[in-house]
């Protein structure tokens, strides 16, 4: 099934949520099961080769290293000892 403009918002704004889908969906009055047909075809879209931005908040810890952390909680602790090399890598990696 095609993706229509508007489950591809709805999915786009539940990434962002940090919310489950059940809570994501009783919020916007959405059927559950629907929401998650609708996802399991936009999982299977064809990928971009284009690079996407993550936003994060990226916090300095001084001599200790640093600290990415994603709006859903996720974090990226680095020590001060990681090379600029070594992330350049690792971020290229993670594209």
């Amino acid at each position: 099934m095609a993706i229509t403009a508007k489950w591809r918002r709805h999915i786009e704004a539940w990434q962002r949520s940090g919310l489950s889908q059940a809570k994501y969906c009783a919020g916007q009055q959405i059927n559950v099961r629907t929401f998650s047909a609708r996802l399991s075809d936009y999982r299977k879209l064809p990928k971009s080769d284009s690079a996407v931005l993550i936003p994060v908040h990226v916090e300095s810890t001084g001599a200790e290293g640093i600290v990415f952390t994603h709006a859903q909680g996720h974090r990226l602790e680095l020590p001060a000892s990681v090379s600029a090399r070594w992330l350049a890598e690792l971020l290229r990696c993670l594209a």
